[in-house]
């Protein structure tokens, strides 16, 4: 059981969410509350019958009710509203900085105009109680021509954004697919991320820095199957965007108390914690935080030190930077739990 002390450090420390696919904070109620307004029938008869479709055994089984529970999102205000819910939750866990992933592919094959999305996403992020930036991702499972066409169809609204992503099934679909598309966003000023060694193996994360030249991966809890690859992350200071809950949830691992988290950071890896898809994994950034400190031999030291890389790894002007990390030290300099 996780002390009060340490509980109440996790949950009231300043930290930045880097992992957030913000179809997947969409809650149940929410869902439901779209479907009605914008007369859309869903295949569930209630938020409990849905909340309780909610069980994957695998990526691909999560990916098909996610993209079933996007098929209500049609119109700015909708996109607004799921974004605003989403800011409003992280700043109840004392998230001071999230970089959200969104994927405009979900959207546009179901005839929802590119802008409709990015407008809807953006002004929310505007308005909204924190600072938080958009990545725009690519889905894998897609072709790269496709890719390509979303990024031309995104240059109009180059404001909006601040770098590209990779998501989607993993297996089968290795980073180099997609290598001029991430050309192409790099020569654009854009920052590269990709999802890699979730699924897929050491190999795909190697790829994704050599290829695809990414300046962060996401997940890559699978490197420790390379000590080459290790030793290189760590060399490189390459960030891990973490997600604990959602790890088990897709049976990455089976129980959070076989989760690496802790050996990535003994190895001195830049490992971050992030809720990646709240709404469907059973939680956001303080549930994921809690869950595997109840679970894992960690303390006061380990949750400084992730709060720490939350914020060193985001795409944050410098000023901007040391900022959140003096506030991040302040934090620990006066917080009771902080002598461990």
């Amino acid at each position: 059981m996780l002390n009060e002390q340490l509980r109440q450090t996790i949950e009231q420390m300043p930290k930045a969410e880097l992992h957030i696919h913000i179809e997947g904070s969409l809650e149940p109620e929410l869902i439901f509350a779209l479907a009605q307004r914008n007369s859309v029938s869903l295949p569930y008869p209630s938020v409990e019958a849905l909340r309780q479709a909610y069980a994957f055994s695998d990526l691909q089984s999560f990916l098909d009710i996610y993209y079933a529970g996007a098929s209500v999102l049609l119109t700015e205000q909708d996109f607004y509203d799921m974004t605003a819910a989403y800011l409003a939750r992280a700043a109840l866990d004392n998230v001071r900085h999230a970089e959200i992933f969104f994927d405009p592919q979900t959207h546009t094959a179901r005839g929802v105009p590119f802008e409709t999305v990015i407008n809807g996403i953006s002004r929310a992020c505007q308005e909204g109680p924190i600072s938080a930036s958009l990545i725009m991702c690519f889905l894998r499972h897609l072709s790269e021509e496709e890719a390509l066409a979303t990024l031309d169809e995104s240059l109009p609204h180059r404001d909006k954004f601040i770098g590209v992503g990779l998501d989607s099934s993993e297996v089968g679909h290795p980073p180099e697919k997609f290598a001029r598309v991430f050309e192409r966003a790099r020569q654009l000023g854009l920052r590269l991320v990709a999802h890699a060694g979730e699924e897929g193996p050491p190999a795909y994360i190697e790829s994704a820095l050599d290829v695809l030249q990414v300046e962060r991966i996401d997940h890559g809890v699978r490197c420790l199957e390379s000590p080459e690859l290790v030793e290189r992350l760590v060399r490189e200071q390459m960030a891990l965007t973490v997600c604990p809950l959602s790890n088990i949830k897709l049976r990455v691992f089976d129980v959070m108390g076989s989760h690496n988290l802790r050996t990535l950071l003994d190895k001195g890896l830049a490992a971050t914690v992030n809720s990646d898809d709240p709404a469907y994994f059973g939680g956001y950034m303080n549930d994921n935080f809690i869950a595997a400190f109840e679970a894992l031999p960690l303390d006061a030291s380990h949750a400084r030190q992730l709060a720490r890389n939350s914020f060193s790894a985001a795409f944050l002007a410098p000023e901007q930077k040391r900022a959140f990390l003096a506030e991040v030290d302040t934090f620990f300099a006066t917080a009771p739990s902080a002598a461990h």
